[in-house]
């Protein structure tokens, strides 16, 4: 009886089987065959994406080979080229380059392409931050006040570059005598738990600047 059982309920899963084939063989044939094609599609994504990464690393390497050969305008054509048709890495890599370059002609220009990067949406706010500093530092000499407001900007107890700008304010109060203002910036860095090593390692020097105050010439 228990055999006889087995053997009834065998065939009633095999006519189930089979009507569920016969109704549904259609759409189980085509999920496959969408299924296989997504898998080919995602891999040659995949092999095009490295392969213009690839592409993409070689031209930024030329770049790079040509503004250490001494060719400025060369290497700015590269670049900018790059960073108008690389992928999305590479053309951010190649604004942040070209802008570098720029600023060895002159710092303002260099400036100004930083700025743009510091307020271009397609850039990340960490990295904008990063060419807002940049900008910075190029203005220290030509325009120190402008410097000066976009460094404080950044020192914030909360910017990923306070290190870096409070380090730059610093500086920048002793080129102007500042004693009192440079000293409370490198207080800050003292006092910042974060504060990288070899930044703290320079605070010794900073300090025995701000302690001599200011430079008696005798004759």
């Amino acid at each position: 009886m228990n055999e006889f059982i087995r053997e009834v309920d065998d065939e009633y899963r095999r006519d189930r089987i089979a009507q569920f084939w016969k109704r549904y063989s259609g759409a189980v044939v085509a999920l496959l065959v969408l299924l296989v094609l997504g898998v080919g599609g995602w891999r040659y994504w995949q092999h095009t994406q490295r392969t213009q990464a690839e592409t993409a690393a070689a031209r930024y390497q030329d770049a790079i080979g040509t503004a250490a050969g001494g060719d400025s305008e060369a290497t700015q054509k590269a670049l900018e080229g790059l960073s108008a048709a690389g992928p999305e890495g590479y053309r951010t890599l190649a604004l942040f380059r070209l802008a570098a370059e720029k600023g060895r002609q002159s710092a303002e220009e260099g400036a100004k392409a930083f700025d743009a990067l510091g307020t271009n949406a397609a850039v990340s706010p960490l990295l904008q931050d990063l060419a807002r500093l940049r900008a910075a530092v190029l203005r220290l000499d030509g325009a120190p006040d402008q410097a000066v407001a976009a460094l404080e900007r950044l020192a914030a107890p909360t910017g990923a570059y306070r290190h870096t700008a409070r380090e730059m304010l610093g500086l920048a109060a002793l080129r102007r005598a500042d004693f009192e203002a440079a000293g409370r910036w490198f207080d800050q860095i003292a006092a910042d738990r974060e504060t990288p090593a070899n930044l703290r390692s320079r605070l010794e020097l900073y300090a025995g600047l701000v302690a001599g105050g200011p430079v008696q010439v005798t004759q």
